[in-house]
């Protein structure tokens, strides 16, 4: 519902990776007043990578994480560069900097900076500051009077200096690739050799001649596989299905070294490690590469938003808890979408609701929503853990009409599908080998106005 009012809040948000950045260029267009909270001393949240990770738990466990970044040291992104944009900054490749499509992670938080600098976003953001307390002032007044209570802590110099403030709104923007997730494995606790969770791996050679394990196949899972092989001397990698993907078929092939196991069924003192079909061995480390979980440490909602089993609600849209709306609202939840775009979609959705542009359903159709969406995703037989897993590109363009944003072009589906795809055959050489019918889309990608009206003709050569 759009609404020819216009407010201005004072809206608080707390992280300034790229779901952070995008929201408060958003807020500040629609007139609000925008503070933005940053832990770490630069803008990028995941993608600012931290090689540092000494002092952090191996698995953890910490309710609040000295490491923000899970970004390991060879890192690529997994989605061609140009489909990765915002809708009005895309993605270049630039001079004097990495020019592939599938550029390291530091072309991408490069590209954040630029988008940082471009929009003049700086002048929002309080860096080295921890939001540890975000609660409501007024509790029991639910509405559009609400206000939030901020409690942040900050460093400056190595004085650290304590402040609290009254927010209009809060707009969570902490991502969801920082919070490791464990499976539960019998012996884990006693098990007495290395175990750690992908997100303080940094580098394969702490692990040269060693026995590794690797829990979970997915991509980190499968790229440090990869990574690991050249200099251990067995990797061992642990998958709760054992029908995988051509491409991994390929690489498990061409490595003597590298073996696929089932499930682990349990760890033993001595370092053995069984697999649910009943063969095992002595290892060295055990690396879980099983995801992570969401998690709002600093966030008080007196129990209105929960975390259960990894399923963040109730919230409408995956953005809007019922009850604290429109005064808290989550950017970047959902998953398995093209992040970026998506991103800017919600941001732009908060932006004009806060400024009362438009309007949510009320209370109760809010709620029923919420209800047949979870009806829909358990006909389906989708896990709850997987709620926030969206992979649909109708509902994306459908979330887009929320706010008048526009749909994802064709090409940008496009190319995703067929990145997909190469990934899946081509597991080793999927980021640097294309044939030539992907070739076509990207050609007929750089035609569109999207990319024409910023650059010249060579500016994609890459």
């Amino acid at each position: 519902m759009v609404s020819d009012g216009k407010q201005s809040k004072n809206v608080c948000v707390i992280g300034a990776g790229p779901a952070g950045l995008v929201a408060a260029r958003e807020l500040r267009k629609e007139g609000h007043q925008v503070v933005v909270l940053e832990q770490s001393h630069d803008v990028g949240g995941q993608w600012l990578y931290e090689p540092n990770v000494e002092s952090e738990e191996p698995l953890g466990k910490n309710k609040f994480l000295s490491v923000h970044s899970s970004i390991y040291n060879s890192l690529r992104i997994a989605s061609p560069r140009e489909i990765m944009g915002f809708t009005d900054f895309p993605f270049m490749a630039k001079k004097g900097r990495d020019l592939r499509r599938f550029p390291s992670h530091k072309e991408l938080w490069l590209y954040l900076k630029d988008f940082c600098e471009h929009f003049r976003l700086k002048e929002m953001i309080r860096f080295n500051t921890i939001a540890e307390y975000v609660g409501m002032l007024n509790y029991g007044e639910f509405g559009k009077d609400l206000k939030w209570v901020v409690k942040s802590k900050g460093k400056n110099n190595g004085d650290e200096k304590v402040v609290e403030e009254v927010f209009d709104a809060v707009v969570v923007a902490t991502g969801h690739y920082s919070h490791p997730r464990l499976p539960s494995v019998k012996g884990m606790d006693t098990w007495k050799r290395k175990q750690m969770h992908s997100h303080v791996y940094r580098i394969p050679e702490p692990f040269r001649n060693e026995v590794v394990v690797i829990v979970g196949n997915s991509q980190s899972g499968q790229d440090l596989s990869m990574e690991i092989v050249e200099v251990a001397k067995e990797v061992h990698l642990s998958s709760r299905s054992l029908n995988i993907t051509e491409g991994l078929s390929k690489v498990i092939s061409k490595h003597q070294n590298l073996h696929l196991h089932p499930q682990i069924e349990s760890l033993h003192e001595d370092g053995g490690v069984q697999f649910q079909d009943g063969s095992s061995v002595i290892a060295n480390t055990i690396i879980y590469c099983t995801g992570y979980s969401y998690s709002f440490p600093f966030l008080d909602t007196k129990g209105i938003v929960v975390v259960d089993d990894n399923r963040v609600g109730p919230l409408f849209e995956h953005t809007f808890p019922p009850s604290l709306a429109p005064s808290l609202s989550f950017i970047g939840i959902p998953r398995k979408i093209i992040g970026f775009p998506f991103f800017e979609s919600q941001a732009k959705w908060i932006a004009q609701v806060l400024s009362e542009k438009r309007r949510l359903p009320s209370w109760e159709d809010m709620m029923q929503s919420i209800k047949e969406f979870y009806q829909s995703r358990e006909l389906a037989g989708i896990r709850k853990s997987d709620t926030h897993d969206v992979g649909d590109f109708e509902y994306c363009d459908k979330y887009a009409d929320y706010s008048g944003s526009p749909h994802l072009e064709e090409w940008r589906k496009k190319l995703c599908i067929a990145s997909i795809l190469n990934f899946f055959s081509n597991l080793e050489a999927f980021r640097d080998s294309w044939d030539d019918e992907v070739e076509e889309l990207l050609q007929e990608a750089l035609q569109d106005p999207y990319f024409t009206r910023f650059v010249g003709d060579d500016a994609f050569a890459m």
